[in-house]
C-alpha cells in the first residue's frame, strides 16, 4: 500500500488503549511518518502525539487520514462516517483497516469522486489465493502464536525481523493484519480471505527463499480464542514454521471480548507443537515473548524469571528489554 505521510491518526472513541492498537502500532514503529492524532468525546486512549482537528493536521502537511481503531468485527460506526467525508473533502487520502469497505458507504463513494482522493483499505486482500498445498517449501520461517488477541504478535515479530537485519540475517517482516500492513505497506490480512483459501494465502506469503533466508510471520488471534482460533490454525498450516514464539499478557485471567479464561503458556506449545507438525514435523518453540507493560519493571523480571525456569526457552518482553535471547535459540 502505498501511503503518503505523514499521517493524521484517528483514534475515535475508542474505549480503551487496546482499541486503537493499529494506530498505536503506527505510532511505535512509523514515528517519523505520523503528524497527530485525532479524538472524539469520550476517547480513553491517547497515543502520545498532538492532539489536531482535521484543519490543523492538513495545515500541518498531513496527507493521509488514517484510522487507528479496531473493534470485534472490523464495522465502521455510523457515526464516523461524516469525519471521513470531512477528511477527504479537506484532501486526505483515508486509510482503514476495517473489515468495512469503505466505498460501499454511499456518503464516502461520493466524498471520494468530488474529491479526487484515494481510499486504502488494508483489509481488502488481493487475490486469487491457492488452496494450500502443503509442500515443503525452502527458506526458513518463525511465526508468532499467542495466548490471546492483543498479546504483542506483531511488535514481537517486528522486534525480531529488525534485531536478525541488524545480525546481517537475511530476513522479511510478513504482515498478515492490518496495522502490519500499514506499518510497512504489504500483506495479506488474513482474517479478511475466505476460509478455504486462508492456509494456501499463508503460503504464497512466505514462498521459496534462500536456506538461510528467515520469513517473519506475524500471527493472529490464539488457538484457543473461540472467535480466532479458526484464522491462527490456518496461519499454523500455511507458514510451516520452523520456529515459534508464544506471546502472552501475564496479569489478563479472561480472554478479550469473550468469556473464556486464558489458556497456560504451556498449553499453547503443546497444541501449536501438535498442528504444526501436520506441515512441518520439526516445529520448535524458540522462546517466550511477554507483554509487561501492565506490571513495574520488578515484578516484570521475576515474572521472566519463573517462566524461564519452568519452561526452559528464553524469555523476554520485546519492548522492553529485546528479542537477542531468542535470536541467539532461533539461529542455533
Amino acid at each position: 500500500m502505498n501511503l503518503e505521510a505523514p499521517y493524521l491518526v484517528f483514534v475515535g472513541d475508542a474505549n480503551d488503549t487496546l482499541a486503537a492498537k493499529t494506530g498505536q502500532g503506527v505510532v511505535d514503529w512509523r514515528p517519523e511518518a505520523v503528524v497527530g492524532q485525532l479524538r472524539l468525546p469520550g476517547c480513553r486512549a491517547d497515543l502520545g502525539v498532538t492532539d489536531m482537528s482535521i484543519q490543523q493536521a492538513v495545515e500541518a502537511g498531513a496527507r493521509t487520514f488514517l484510522i487507528g481503531v479496531v473493534n470485534p468485527g472490523g464495522v465502521l460506526p455510523e457515526q464516523w462516517q461524516g469525519i471521513i467525508v470531512d477528511a477527504l473533502a479537506a484532501g486526505l487520502d483515508v486509510a482503514s483497516g476495517l473489515h468495512t469497505a469503505l466505498d460501499s458507504i454511499p456518503a464516502i463513494f461520493e466524498a471520494v469522486r468530488r474529491s479526487g482522493r484515494r481510499l486504502l483499505e488494508a483489509r481488502r486482500p488481493i487475490g486469487p489465493f491457492p488452496v494450500a498445498s502443503g509442500r515443503k517449501r525452502t527458506g526458513k520461517r518463525l511465526l508468532t502464536v499467542g495466548t490471546d488477541c492483543s498479546v504483542g504478535k506483531k511488535y514481537a515479530a517486528l522486534a525480531i525481523e529488525r534485531e536478525l537485519t541488524v545480525r546481517n540475517v537475511a530476513a522479511d517482516f510478513r504482515a498478515t493484519g492490518q496495522t502490519g500492513i500499514l506499518i510497512v505497506g504489504s500483506g495479506i490480512p488474513i482474517d479478511a480471505v475466505v476460509a478455504d483459501f486462508a492456509a494456501g494465502a499463508a503460503e504464497t506469503l512466505s514462498p521459496d527463499n534462500d536456506p538461510d533466508h528467515w520469513d517473519v510471520v506475524e500471527g493472529q488471534g490464539s488457538l484457543f480464542h473461540p472467535s480466532f482460533a479458526g484464522v491462527s490454525l490456518a496461519l499454523l498450516h500455511g507458514t510451516q514454521p520452523d520456529a515459534f514464539v508464544v506471546c502472552h499478557e501475564p496479569t489478563r485471567t479472561t480472554m478479550r471480548n469473550v468469556d473464556a479464561p486464558m489458556p497456560g503458556i504451556d498449553a499453547v506449545i503443546e497444541e501449536t507443537i501438535a498442528l504444526g507438525r501436520l506441515t512441518n514435523p520439526a516445529v520448535r518453540c524458540v522462546g517466550i515473548a511477554l507483554n509487561t507493560s501492565e506490571v513495574d519493571a520488578g515484578r516484570a523480571r521475576r515474572i521472566m524469571g519463573q517462566a524461564r525456569r519452568r519452561f526452559g526457552v528464553p524469555v523476554c518482553d520485546p519492548v522492553r528489554h529485546g528479542v537477542e535471547a531468542i535470536v541467539d535459540e532461533m539461529l542455533s
